[in-house]
C-alpha cells in the first residue's frame, strides 16, 4: 500500500483501511489466524517489511514474551500463526535475577506500557540487539527502523507486544523511519487487536476448561468399572474417524455431509459425553462380571452350600449305609461345577441347561440351625438361567436408563447455539434405524448422521475392547460379522456401515487400539 503522510486523500484511505481491518479482526474467532491478521494489518497500515507478535505467558517472575508470529515480506519468512511452522526462537524473559528486564526492547515496552520508535537500531545502545544482529548477519538483512508497541487489553493489562521492522518508502522501496503521524493509527489498531485477542483468549480458556472438564467426566466414568475402562476415550476417536471419512465422501448419500469448525467441536463434545449418565449407574451393575455378582460373587456362597451338603450326605451315609456314596458325591460335585460354569455367562444358554439349573435348585441342605433349605434361592436360580450375558432383564433395563440420564443431564446444561445438538448426538447412540432402539425408539429419518455414526462407534468399540475382564478380546472377523448382521437387521445405518468398511475406518482404528491377535481380517469383502 502507498503512503503519502501529507496527502489528505491517502490519509483518508489509510483511516478507511484501519476501520476495515479493525472490523475484520473483531470477527476473527480462530486464534492462529487472528495472530497472522494482526501482523498483516499492522504491516499494511505502516508499510513495514517485517513484524513480530509476542504473547505474554507464565506467572510472576517466570513471565516471558512468547514469539507467536514472525513475518518478513522481503525474505519470504512467515512462521507461527496459521503457517503450520513454529517460530524456533526462545521466549524473551521479562525478569532477570529478580529485576525487570529492560535490556530487550520488547521487555522494556511491556514493563513501561509505552511504545518505542527507533529510526536506526544500529545507532542505539540502550537496548541489547545482539539477537537482531545475529539474524541480520545470517539472513543478509539490516534491521533499521523499529516500532515496538504494547498490547493493552480493556483492563489496561499488557497481554503482548507488537514489533514492526523497517518502514518502507512505497516509491523507492528504501527503508525509512516509521512516520510519527501514523503512530496514533497503529496504536488504535494495536488496542483493538489486543481487546479482540484478549476476548478470543478468554473464549479459548473457557473452551479449554470445558474440554478438560469433559475429559474428567469421561475418565470418571471409565474409572467406575474396569469392564468399560477406556470406552469413553475410544468412542470419540472412532466417531471422528468415521466423520472424517464421511466428509471425504464425493458421491452417494454422504456427498453433501460436512462439518465446519463449530460442527467438529460439537461432535467431539457429544462423543466424550455420550455415556455421562453412567455416573448414576450402580457400580455393582457396571462391574457385574458374572450372573451372581453383586458386591461380591455369590457363587462362593452356593459352593459353600454344596460343601456343606456333601459333608452332610457323607455323614448320613456313614450312619446309614445304603446309597452309592461315590456316585452321589460325584454327582453333587458335577452339579456344583456346572453352576459355576453357568455363572460365567455367554452368548446363549441352552434350554436344557436352564432346566438343569431349576432341577438342582430343588435340592435341600440343612443350615446351621438344623432347618432344611433350598440349595438355590428363586432369585439365584433366575440369575443362573440368564440366557445371554450376565445381566437380568431388570438389571439390563437399569443400565439402559443411563441414556435417559445422559439426555436429562445434557439437556439441563445451557449449551450455546454452537453446541445445541450435543444432547441429540449423544442421546441417540442406542437408537436403531428400524425404531427398535432406546430410549425414544427413533427411526433412521429421525436420527442425524452424527448420531448414527456414534451408534456404530459405540458398538464396534464395545465389541473389540480388549480390557473387558469378563470376555476375551474379540477378533475383527467376529466383530465385523456382528456389525454386518446388525446392518441386515436394520439396527445400524447401511450407508454408514458401507463407508465404515470401504474407507478403512475399521482398519485404521484396529491398528491403533487392538491387539495383534485380534487383527485377523485383511480384506473386508466378506462383510459387505
Amino acid at each position: 500500500m502507498s503512503f503519502q503522510p501529507h496527502a489528505a486523500d491517502t490519509r483518508h484511505d489509510t483511516l478507511r483501511q484501519l476501520i476495515d481491518l479493525t472490523l475484520a479482526l473483531s470477527t476473527e474467532q480462530h486464534l492462529p489466524r487472528l495472530y497472522r491478521r494482526i501482523i498483516e494489518a499492522a504491516q499494511s497500515v505502516t508499510g513495514a517489511d517485517g513484524g513480530t507478535l509476542y504473547i505474554l505467558q507464565g506467572q510472576g517472575q517466570a513471565q516471558s514474551l512468547r514469539f507467536e508470529v514472525m513475518r518478513t515480506a522481503s525474505l519470504d519468512i512467515y512462521a507461527g500463526g496459521d503457517s503450520g511452522q513454529a517460530v524456533q526462537l526462545p521466549p524473551i524473559p521479562l525478569w532477570r535475577d529478580g529485576q525487570a528486564n529492560h535490556h530487550h526492547v520488547c521487555a522494556h515496552v511491556w514493563h513501561q506500557g509505552t511504545l518505542v520508535n527507533l529510526a536506526d537500531t544500529y545507532q542505539v545502545e540502550d537496548f541489547d540487539f545482539s539477537g537482531t544482529r545475529a539474524f541480520d548477519q545470517a539472513m543478509q538483512y539490516r534491521t533499521q527502523s523499529l516500532l515496538t508497541l504494547p498490547l493493552p487489553n480493556h483492563n489496561g493489562q499488557i497481554i503482548g507486544v507488537l514489533q514492526l521492522v523497517n518502514a518502507t518508502d512505497p516509491a523507492t522501496r528504501a527503508t525509512r523511519p516509521f512516520d510519527p503521524d501514523l503512530i496514533p493509527l497503529i496504536q488504535a489498531l494495536a488496542s483493538s487487536a489486543a481487546v479482540t485477542l484478549d476476548k478470543q483468549q478468554l473464549i479459548q480458556s473457557h473452551k479449554d476448561l470445558l474440554d478438560a472438564f469433559i475429559r474428567v467426566i469421561a475418565q470418571a466414568i471409565d474409572a467406575k468399572s474396569a469392564h468399560t475402562s477406556g470406552h469413553c476415550q475410544r468412542v470419540p476417536v472412532l466417531t471422528e474417524l468415521l466423520a472424517r471419512a464421511a466428509c471425504r465422501a464425493a458421491s452417494g448419500p454422504l456427498a453433501d455431509f460436512s462439518l465446519d469448525e463449530d460442527g467438529w467441536y460439537e461432535l467431539r463434545v457429544a462423543a466424550w459425553l455420550h455415556d455421562c449418565g453412567k455416573l448414576a449407574t450402580p457400580d455393582s451393575l457396571l462391574d457385574k462380571a458374572t450372573k451372581l455378582h453383586a458386591l461380591t460373587d455369590r457363587i462362593d456362597t452356593i459352593q459353600a452350600r454344596f460343601a456343606a451338603l456333601i459333608a452332610q450326605q457323607r455323614l448320613a451315609h456313614q450312619q446309614q449305609p445304603g446309597a452309592d456314596w461315590p456316585a452321589l458325591k460325584k454327582q453333587l460335585e458335577d452339579e456344583c461345577a456346572f453352576l459355576t460354569r453357568c455363572n460365567i455367562g455367554g452368548e446363549a444358554m441352552r434350554p436344557e441347561d436352564q432346566r438343569r439349573v431349576r432341577e438342582i435348585a430343588q435340592r435341600r441342605w440343612t443350615d446351621h440351625t438344623g432347618a432344611p433349605q433350598a440349595l438355590l434361592t428363586p432369585e439365584e436360580a433366575d440369575m443362573l438361567c440368564i440366557e445371554r450375558g450376565t445381566l437380568s432383564a431388570a438389571e439390563r433395563q437399569r443400565i439402559n436408563q443411563h441414556i435417559d440420564i445422559t439426555i436429562q443431564m445434557l439437556e439441563s446444561l445451557p449449551f450455546p447455539k454452537t453446541l445445541a445438538r450435543v444432547p441429540e448426538y449423544a442421546g441417540g447412540h442406542h437408537e436403531k434405524i428400524d425404531g427398535s432402539g432406546y430410549p425414544r425408539g427413533l427411526r433412521r429419518e429421525q436420527l442425524s448422521w452424527p448420531a448414527r455414526m456414534m451408534a456404530i462407534a459405540d458398538i464396534f468399540e464395545a465389541l473389540t475392547a480388549r480390557d473387558r475382564p469378563y470376555k476375551p478380546p474379540m477378533p475383527l472377523s467376529q466383530a465385523l460379522a456382528i456389525l454386518q448382521g446388525m446392518r441386515d437387521r436394520r439396527h445400524i445405518d447401511p450407508d454408514l456401515y458401507a463407508l465404515f468398511l470401504e474407507s478403512g475406518v475399521w482398519s485404521d482404528y484396529a491398528r491403533q487400539h487392538l491387539l495383534a491377535e485380534q487383527l485377523d481380517v485383511q480384506d473386508p469383502a466378506p462383510y459387505r
